[in-house]
């Protein structure tokens, strides 16, 4: 049994001043023609519309950063290819969301993350409720052509002071969905990303571990991770859970 999550749109949506939005928006997406409020981002718009736009570091919690490169889109008249996250719906747009182009590129951009990640998925304690595993599916990603002999970010060890979750650097992906929570949705600021390029990582703002960090044990991080980088001790060790329940957090008020 599984229960139903709600439809995450990838980025938050239209900002609304004065208790109004901005103006309409009229667009075609995929054949289809679509008006939404101005400020509104092609992925939102597509996933409006019932479409899907592959996705990792967009999430509708918190502010579009387009860092994972997999949401590229095709907008006519534009050279390249846009983050659909970071690009907001423009009145007569037109947008291709599907190519085989775009396919072809999605996949090339997964393959990358997969060739620097751990392939225990069966193990893993987010098997079957991680977003690395449904993108890579879901761009029909079927093998990596780069091999695992090169230079990795695996083997990292683990950060296990926290009483309610672990930490595994070696299945970060550094999308900074962690670090906005911590910052955008709780306030606390307590994560941030240390060093540049391919040493980058996630680390507790102050150098030290997460117990010793201004982490609160909130879990926003947590819930906002796509992989099992960060993960409750609890789904670890008794699995992945198969209902949810609509509750009030009491401790924020504190």
């Amino acid at each position: 049994m599984s229960f139903a999550r709600e439809t995450d749109h990838g980025t938050p949506a239209a900002p609304v001043i004065n208790g109004a939005t901005g103006k309409s928006i009229t667009l075609t997406i995929d054949g289809q023609s679509v008006t939404l409020p101005e400020g509104t981002s092609i992925m939102r718009a597509a996933s409006l519309m019932g479409g899907s736009i592959p996705k990792l570091c967009a999430t509708d919690n918190v502010e579009s950063f387009g860092s994972c490169r997999l949401c590229l889109v095709e907008v006519e008249g534009r050279n390249g290819y846009p983050a659909s996250c970071t690009t907001p719906v423009a009145e007569g747009m037109v947008v291709r969301t599907q190519t085989d182009r775009l396919k072809k590129l999605r996949r090339g951009v997964m393959e990358l993350y997969i060739s620097d990640h751990p392939l225990d998925c069966l193990t893993c304690g987010a098997n079957g409720d991680c977003e690395l595993q449904d993108q890579a599916g879901a761009v029909g990603l079927r093998d990596v052509r780069y091999g695992y002999d090169g230079a990795t970010n695996m083997g990292q060890a683990k950060d296990q002071s926290n009483p309610y979750f672990d930490f595994d650097p070696s299945k970060c992906i550094v999308c900074s969905r962690c670090v906005r929570a911590c910052e955008e949705v709780q306030g606390t600021f307590a994560l941030t990303i240390e060093n540049m390029g391919f040493d980058s990582k996630v680390s507790a703002s102050q150098g030290e571990d997460f117990l010793g960090s201004e982490c609160v044990s909130c879990g926003a991080c947590v819930q906002a991770c796509p992989t099992a980088s960060l993960i409750e001790k609890a789904v670890v060790e008794i699995g992945t859970p198969d209902r949810a329940v609509v509750t009030t957090c009491a401790y924020c008020g504190v």
